[in-house]
């Protein structure tokens, strides 16, 4: 089956076919599958662990991926080796109107990349950000990450205090684009 998606503002076209039944072992509760992705003259195959809601596991090449995957609205955040892409149905946002301001076109979030304490807040409510401007600051393994804005626009929410425990896919900061 053909998919068009929009990751990070790029389209991208893709053939591929899922199926339930993979190799990697799961836990109970967990869904498994494999798929395969054909883009280009390139063919992918992977297997896959629904950890949970928020969390699967991706078998690709003998190698192991974490990613970790949040939803808003028509809007996925997957976070895969430290890096966030947004995605979305390439149709959907075709049938929306670039003039209208909708959650499609005028909202995205910032998550941590893996489990974290919160140590540092660097915007608050309403600042104007620049793409690439630190946010938040969290510490994991006793290693710091600054996560930065994607784009430039408002910050709309913080949902994060110092000291928080946070998981990947949580929120921490909402950022409503101009």
């Amino acid at each position: 089956m053909e998919y068009d998606f929009m990751v990070n503002r790029e389209k991208l076209s893709v053939q591929a076919v899922i199926s339930k039944g993979a190799v990697i072992s799961k836990g109970p509760g967990n869904s498994e599958g494999h798929i395969q992705v054909q883009r280009e003259n390139r063919s992918y195959e992977a297997e896959f662990v629904n950890v949970s809601d928020h969390q699967v596991l991706i078998h690709v090449d003998g190698k192991i991926f974490n990613a970790y995957v949040s939803r808003h609205g028509n809007i996925k955040t997957v976070i895969l080796r430290g890096r966030s892409y947004e995605i979305t149905d390439a149709d959907l946002m075709e049938e929306t109107s670039p003039g209208k301001k909708s959650f499609l076109n005028t909202a995205s979030v910032v998550a941590s990349p893996m489990p974290a304490v919160v140590i540092g807040i660097l915007v608050k409510i309403g600042d104007r950000v620049e793409k690439g401007r630190g946010l938040i600051i969290v510490s994991a393994m006793k290693m710091e990450t600054t996560l930065f804005a994607p784009f430039e626009g408002r910050v709309s929410g913080i949902h994060a205090d110092i000291g928080d425990k946070v998981m990947p896919a949580r929120i921490l900061v909402d950022i409503e684009k101009d």
